[in-house]
């Protein structure tokens, strides 16, 4: 039996929340311990980790926990190092543009987390430079493959909806301020000198999610705001919190046949949550309606929607949530990040592109930039074409 061709990659940021959980616990781990991937032609390819991070001691710590060979501090020497094929950045948003600029000079394949850029310029850049370079090139669009919304594109396909009216999100939870109880999210969240910002965080999410589902994003009007102006840091220290902590955006898409859709997404780490998931997206169209989180998806149809009655004078005796009926997976839906990382492995290997690559990724941080200005000068911003 032939042995399997081994894809060494230099995981960057590897101790952040996401870097660790998702993508080296989830992800990378699993598919190196199941042998690695099957492509079409028979062939196997597995993965080697390496593990980068600033932390010394929490690396080498990670390292002996999950039975990593290598790991270095020397994110250059990763970078410059011939044996590494791919790398990988988790790190700050402030550090990103660097780091995949000198891997793409490397002439690395990188798969990297958002925003790729702290500006549309520096994003419409490295698409540039990667497409120059001929590698291939993947940023993490994890919600589209969460079965929640596999289930709902899958609705969307098959024609459920007839013409799609509108799509309506709800996105964040309470983070806790840091004083009396800890903070759940890094600090740097809260600081704009940091990189920190919700609408920089998720408009790039929200704008790859609405291109996924529904079509192109035609205009944005957003409202910003920091409704916790104070919080404590990691090391029980106060700050100012600078960065919006909530986002409210409307945005006006088209679809592929041509129809305006209104979408709107309100994104909040100060919200507590009374929904069945952390983030919902509701899509109503002239044949039905349907709801979405990232595991479950409920469907009402035309045929089977009750005619609802407004009196205020008389308590609501219909369960509104019982008249929905839930959509089959009808397939097993592994780890979204796992099953992105899998079809990126098998796209460098066949030395093809990516579908979301970091044009797909400029496009979120014109969105995220757009969705600033809007609030800013409080007015709706069309989004011009990006062409490389």
């Amino acid at each position: 039996m032939t042995e399997p061709r081994v894809l060494r990659i230099a995981m960057n940021g590897i101790t952040g929340r996401m870097g660790y959980r998702q993508h080296l616990l989830r992800s990378i781990l699993p598919i190196r311990d199941q042998g690695g991937i099957t492509l079409p032609d028979g062939s196997q390819v597995t993965v080697e980790p390496i593990l980068i991070g600033r932390n010394e001691a929490k690396i080498k710590e990670l390292a002996a926990t999950h039975d990593v060979e290598h790991f270095t501090t020397d994110l250059d020497g990763a970078i410059n190092d011939p044996s590494i094929d791919i790398v990988f950045d988790a790190s700050m948003t402030s550090l990103r543009y660097a780091t995949l600029s000198k891997a793409i000079s490397a002439g690395k394949h990188v798969f990297t987390e958002k925003p790729t850029a702290e500006s549309l310029e520096e994003a419409v850049a490295l698409a540039s430079q990667a497409k120059s370079a001929g590698i291939t090139a993947g940023v993490v669009h994890d919600k589209l493959y969460l079965p929640g919304l596999v289930k709902l594109r899958r609705l969307v396909e098959e024609g459920f909806f007839g013409r799609i009216l509108s799509l309506r999100g709800e996105f964040g939870y309470w983070v806790f301020e840091g004083d009396h109880q800890p903070a759940q999210r890094p600090s740097w969240n809260y600081r704009l000198a940091d990189g920190g910002s919700m609408t920089t965080d998720m408009y790039c999410h929200w704008n790859y999610v609405l291109e996924g589902i529904i079509g192109k994003v035609k205009s944005v009007t957003s409202k910003t705001a920091t409704h916790i102006p104070k919080r404590w840091d990691e090391n029980d220290k106060p700050y100012d919190a600078d960065a919006d902590d909530a986002a409210y955006g409307i945005f006006e898409l088209e679809t592929p046949e041509g129809d305006e859709v209104v979408g709107q997404i309100n994104s909040s780490w100060a919200v507590r949550v009374y929904r069945d998931e952390l983030v919902e997206f509701q899509i109503d169209g002239t044949h039905g309606s349907a709801v979405a989180g990232l595991n479950k998806c409920v469907a009402q149809q035309r045929a089977h929607t009750p005619k609802p009655v407004w009196n205020p004078d008389l308590p609501v005796t219909e369960s509104f949530r019982d008249q929905w009926m839930e959509v089959p997976a009808n397939a097993e839906l592994d780890n979204g990040f796992k099953l992105q990382w899998e079809e990126f492995l098998a796209d460098v290997v066949a030395g093809r592109e990516h579908r979301f690559g970091l044009l797909s990724a400029a496009r979120g941080v014109q969105l995220a930039e757009l969705g600033l200005q809007s609030a800013a000068e409080r007015r709706t911003i069309d989004i011009p074409e990006i062409t490389l």
